[in-house]
């Protein structure tokens, strides 16, 4: 590779600007030209492709409510803050005497959280082996139970459908669940 610096102009070689020769030169010039042209092609390029796809999205009635609903979603999801699902749960279902591993995404809407009697918080119940589909509920805090455990060892459970367990096994009981 170090035959790459015949192709930049001899009045700018490394051995006639520094007056010696750099063993390697050509390999490390090769290898920032292969880093700049990604940066600029992810960055730059990527984004006006990003911004032409979606205009084009955009202007297609049902697919852009669509596109918009699951991209709005995803980047939640996806985002590194990790705030899609704060804690792990187990909450009763399908029926009070079934536990089923739930995800605590928020706290319900002022607008619903005044239409219920006790604390509540919103919880969405994966189902296995695809955790992308589930169940969306308001549940109330006292009869939920946090486990501690993270949201990745509980998705590889769920995932596994129980046979992979979680690293920590051990719950916290922060509201001991009614009808124990």
């Amino acid at each position: 590779m170090d035959q790459s610096l015949h192709l930049l102009p001899q009045s700018i070689h490394p051995d006639k600007l520094l007056g010696f020769h750099i063993p390697g030169a050509g390999t490390v010039l090769t290898l920032l030209v292969i880093f700049f042209t990604g940066l600029v092609t992810a960055n730059i390029i990527g984004q006006k492709l990003v911004r032409f796809w979606e205009a084009i999205l955009a202007r297609i009635p049902i697919v852009k409510s669509i596109y918009y609903s699951v991209k709005q979603v995803s980047d939640t999801l996806f985002s590194g803050s990790g705030e899609a699902f704060r804690k792990v749960l187990l909450v009763r279902y399908p029926h009070p005497q079934a536990w089923a591993v739930a995800f605590q995404t928020s706290t319900p809407a002022r607008q619903i959280s005044e239409l219920l009697n006790e604390e509540h918080v919103s919880v969405f119940i994966p189902t296995a082996p695809s955790p992308v589909n589930g169940f969306f509920f308001f549940v109330k805090k006292s009869e939920t139970i946090e486990l501690d455990i993270s949201v990745d060892d509980a998705l590889k459970y769920i995932v596994s459908m129980g046979v992979v367990p979680p690293q920590r096994r051990h719950p916290n009981l922060v509201g001991r669940a009614q009808n124990e």
